[in-house]
């Protein structure tokens, strides 16, 4: 899996694009606003409390898309260069055929389509381009909307599988229709 040049991805309202350090204020607001990390629960050491933490969890990304563990887009809309969200890629299996999903989005941006949009887009790039077979998610329980987006593009509930790292979450996956 090879990363480089950056995959932009372009939809009818969207730009998923690279998420670079000047991204570092939205970045922050993402990972430290209660709306937004409600349901996240991230060890003291993955926390983000200020820009350096930001910078440096960009900076990881980088790293991660170098040495292929993982894909990060910024989500802005298209007139945009603000970066108002973010989808990924990441987890992916020792024989890279199924990656985890995930996602965040600004509270004002939410219940307007634009994370059914991205994800669909990532799908597609998942199952197209990487040749992935699956494609999971780890949400929360509680998380309605996530739920909710999840099932309204086609991922299902895996009840067998459990997260052991977070009680709290449930599985869903979706399978790649072609392999």
């Amino acid at each position: 899996m090879k990363f480089k040049p950056f995959p932009e991805i372009q939809t009818e309202r969207l730009l998923l694009r690279e998420i670079v350090k000047t991204d570092s204020d939205v970045i922050l607001f993402l990972r430290s606003d209660e709306i937004v990390t409600k349901f996240i629960e991230r060890p003291e050491n993955r926390k983000t409390k200020d820009l350096s933490d930001a910078i440096k969890f960009i900076e990881e990304l980088n790293e991660y898309l170098e040495t292929d563990k993982s894909i990060s887009w910024g989500i802005t809309l298209r007139n945009t260069k603000k970066i108002i969200g973010t989808i990924c890629l990441w987890n992916f299996s020792q024989k890279n055929n199924s990656a985890e999903v995930g996602y965040d989005l600004i509270p004002k941006y939410q219940n307007k389509g634009i994370m059914s949009e991205a994800l669909k887009m990532i799908i597609d790039f998942g199952f197209k381009t990487l040749k992935l077979d699956t494609i999971e998610a780890f949400t929360h329980y509680e998380n309605e909307k996530s739920i909710k987006l999840l099932e309204k593009n086609g991922f299902y509930l895996n009840e067998s599988r459990k997260d052991l790292e977070n009680k709290s979450n449930v599985i869903f996956e979706i399978e790649n229709a072609s392999s």
